[in-house]
């Protein structure tokens, strides 16, 4: 009896996890909320936010805080409400849907309905509709209709009541709802008026005073002519070349979600992974999506090989190191009981897939880099000749061979794919600033640099040089960087080179020159002796016309976000100079502080 007891409650835990099993495999995460009616759901169980799982609400409208016109000037009418009463009534929609979905699995049934944006859907959570839900709490429309008037006039009032007024954290002023002034801003929040922190302003403009000001619609003329440019394409594609950018102006704070192209794209190459994948990192973050990957490559059978920079101290300025190290068959740190050398960097950020796929560039492997948080360039490269001497230089440091340790690699590093030359660098072994020099030397039309930092003497003199015979030399630095020793940007500025301090909460981070719409410098290697002469680097010149442009299109919206008191003042890293680094929960100038507790904050 005992036995059957035993057999029966075994049958019935079975049942149960396969019940469980089944439904899990029939749900999906609900990753983020773009809208009451609009979400990011895990399709493919990758937990990365693809641009093709983006789902819609069939059959439902709904009020949100950013609402298009033709949903305002369609309901203003309808409901006799204002467009403050819809993006108040939006608010808290947005707040409903945040608590009831957000990393929630739901069911999905799909209609014939889809367009670019959007695959329409009916949402199940629990087997209730959402829809239904939505409409059931007062925030859902139905064929122009409200169907609880009861609940939505609750909604209303509790709506005018909170009193949202949009905050501009760059400029501590505050708002009304369609104040154009306030919605044009980039670091903005709508919160409620009782929520604002002390000091707020309010806008001149939109909170009348006694005496009326005439608003001037005009917009000062850049002093140096640059147009108005909105954000270009964040990747362009020439032949075997793909390059992807990350924006810092649309992103304040840094994050693990994979949801930027340059980490989809590093995943999907793992994913794709055949044979084998070697990781040359500064560091390593742990990004769960990338873990994730990685832990599922080693155990379909690919080998994985790392090397990373350590300290004579034993320790990384990154912490997760181990976790890659634990899935590699082999790793090696630069770490030796040389004092000096171990105190030189691996600054490399190159990866190498199945010995014919190279991913470089500017980024950290960190929650700033993958995030989009910091301004970065990627370069993945498809070539076996490529991969090859990338290869060669990988396994001298697997070897222990670091820095200075290293033999310059006897091999061709110049190679032509399709419309594309490529020419290849490592530091500290190639001498990498001639070529630089080189090129800037023979610069005829313009010279536009987005850089960390600039600190080498031989590379600042030459720009100078570059501006002295008729060539628009600009630059834009990280604003850390004016504090850096040997900094040549107070030279250059002295000398009429046009230079910026950028004015975000996230570093600048890319090592870029572009040069006449001809040439792309970039890569690991900053300008500066300790990137050419000490450190483990690559650095690549790409000669493309196609990808020079891009990079030109982009260097230059970044110029025009920034403002040109820039050229003359430098923006303090944390403080309310430098946009959304008071609230982003990172110490943006390395001294301990963060946010608050930082005296230029408050």
């Amino acid at each position: 009896m005992k036995n059957f007891l035993t057999a029966i409650l075994l049958i019935f835990i079975f049942c149960l996890f396969a019940v469980f099993i089944s439904v899990n495999n029939t749900t999906k995460q609900v990753l983020q909320i773009l809208s009451p009616t609009k979400f990011i759901i895990d399709l493919d169980n990758d937990k990365i936010a693809d641009p093709d799982e983006t789902i819609c609400l069939a059959d439902i409208e709904s009020f949100s805080t950013a609402p298009e016109d033709e949903f305002t000037n369609k309901y203003t009418k309808i409901l006799n409400i204002s467009k403050e009463d819809i993006i108040s009534l939006g608010y808290l929609a947005e707040d409903f849907t945040q608590k009831t979905l957000e990393n929630r699995n739901v069911s999905i049934k799909f209609t014939n309905k889809k367009n670019a944006a959007c695959r329409y859907a009916h949402i199940l959570i629990n087997d209730l509709d959402y829809g239904k839900i939505l409409a059931e709490n007062g925030f859902g429309i139905f064929n122009g209709e409200i169907k609880n008037s009861e609940k939505y006039s609750k909604n209303l009032k509790n709506a005018r009541k909170l009193n949202l007024v949009i905050l501009n954290h760059h400029s501590n002023k505050y708002h009304t709802l369609t104040c154009p002034y306030g919605n044009a801003a980039h670091d903005k929040i709508i919160i409620p008026k009782l929520q604002l922190p002390k000091g707020a302003k309010p806008c001149k403009f939109c909170h009348k005073t006694k005496i009326k000001r005439k608003i001037n619609n005009t917009t000062n003329i850049e002093k140096y002519n640059i147009p108005n440019i909105p954000q270009p394409p964040l990747k362009v594609t020439s032949g075997n070349i793909r390059s992807f950018y990350t924006d810092f102006t649309t992103k304040f704070k840094p994050d693990s979600n994979c949801t930027e192209s340059v980490c989809r794209e590093f995943v999907k190459l793992v994913n794709s992974s055949q044979t084998s994948i070697d990781m040359a990192l500064y560091g390593y973050d742990n990004i769960p999506a990338i873990t994730e990957a990685l832990q599922k490559a080693k155990a379909r059978g690919i080998k994985i090989r790392y090397v990373y920079d350590e300290s004579f101290y034993n320790n990384s300025y990154y912490k997760n190191n181990e976790i890659i190290s634990n899935l590699a068959a082999i790793s090696k740190s630069d770490r030796t009981e040389s004092k000096t050398q171990s105190n030189m960097i691996m600054h490399n950020k190159f990866i190498i897939f199945d010995n014919s796929i190279v991913y470089t560039g500017s980024m950290n492997f960190s929650k700033s880099g993958l995030s989009g948080y910091d301004v970065n360039n990627i370069i993945i490269i498809k070539s076996d000749e490529i991969a090859r001497l990338y290869t060669k230089e990988f396994e001298q440091m697997l070897c222990g061979k670091f820095h200075k340790q290293k033999s310059q690699l006897n091999l061709p590093n110049r190679f032509t794919l399709d419309a594309s030359e490529i020419e290849i660098y490592f530091s500290p072994k190639d001498s990498s600033a001639i070529r630089i020099i080189e090129l800037v030397k023979n610069a005829k039309k313009y010279i536009y640099i987005p850089a960390f930092l600039i600190t080498h003497k031989e590379i600042s003199n030459e720009l100078i040089n570059a501006k002295n015979r008729g060539v628009d030399v600009r630059v834009i630095i990280d604003a850390n960087s004016t504090n850096t020793r040997n900094t040549k940007h107070a030279q250059l500025r002295s000398n009429g080179i046009l230079l910026k301090t950028e004015n975000y909460a996230g570093k600048l981070h890319s090592k870029s020159m572009i040069i006449d719409d001809e040439y792309v410098i970039t890569g690991s290697m900053n300008f500066s002796n300790s990137g050419e002469n000490k450190n483990d680097e690559n650095l690549l010149i790409i000669k493309d016309k196609k990808i020079a442009v891009s990079y030109r299109n982009f260097f230059l919206y970044l110029w025009t976000k920034i403002p040109n008191k820039y050229l003359k003042y430098n923006a303090k890293p944390e403080s309310k100079d430098s946009i959304g680094s008071c609230s982003d929960g990172v110490d943006n100038n390395f001294n301990g502080k963060i946010d608050n507790a930082e005296a230029l904050c408050r």
